[in-house]
């Protein structure tokens, strides 16, 4: 990418065609330093999965300073993106709009050149074919591995897709040793006890 980072001022558009967890595997390095660099909170609206701490915080992500924001109307939650904008104790916003309209998006994206901050809006993949002021917009499609399409960007066109790793190294090593595993070497966890491995992560990535 243009400047090799995250856009800061500037809206960044993410879509996907279902709401993955992936996520933070995407935005995690961009999010642990912010937060790292400033100590400031990063506001979550309406996120589709609760984030999940300990995989969070090995990433650098401090989960105590992440604040959900969850409202049923398309309205309100682009009220409380606009709002964490313009909070001066918020180093970044990540929501979840997949009914925000273009000149909502144009909202959000003076908001963020305000407020100089990383402002990343998560929406359905139809909505490429709308009009978005977004200065980077990336098409995210995967599940163990992300393909990342790169549609809009400052500079020349990039028309080769990136592949990022889906789940952090240490995971998916864990993840392929218990799968690898015979049968008769899967520990049975007592009744009315889950083991640790039997918890689905809510980790994004």
């Amino acid at each position: 990418m243009p400047g090799g980072g995250w856009p800061l001022g500037h809206l960044v558009e993410v879509l996907q065609q279902e709401q993955q967890q992936h996520v933070w595997q995407l935005l995690g390095p961009a999010l642990a330093q912010a937060m790292q660099a400033h100590g400031e909170p990063v506001v979550l609206v309406n996120a589709p999965y609760q984030p999940f701490g300990p995989a969070l915080r090995a990433q650098g992500i401090l989960p105590e300073r992440l604040l959900c924001v969850q409202a049923d109307k398309p309205a309100a939650r682009l009220w409380a993106a606009e709002q964490s904008l313009h909070c001066a104790d918020v180093c970044a916003v990540l929501a979840w709009l997949p009914q925000a309209r273009s000149e909502d998006l144009r909202r959000l994206h003076l908001g963020a050149q305000d407020s100089e901050k990383l402002l990343v809006v998560f929406r359905p993949v139809p909505a490429r074919h709308q009009a978005s002021p977004a200065r980077l917009r990336l098409l995210v499609q995967g599940t163990e591995t992300l393909e990342v399409r790169i549609l809009k960007r400052r500079g020349p066109p990039l028309l080769q897709a990136l592949s990022l790793q889906a789940q952090p190294a240490r995971l998916s090593a864990l993840l392929a040793a218990r799968k690898s595993r015979r049968p008769s070497e899967v520990a049975v966890p007592e009744p009315g006890r889950l083991h640790v491995l039997d918890r689905t992560p809510t980790l994004a990535g």
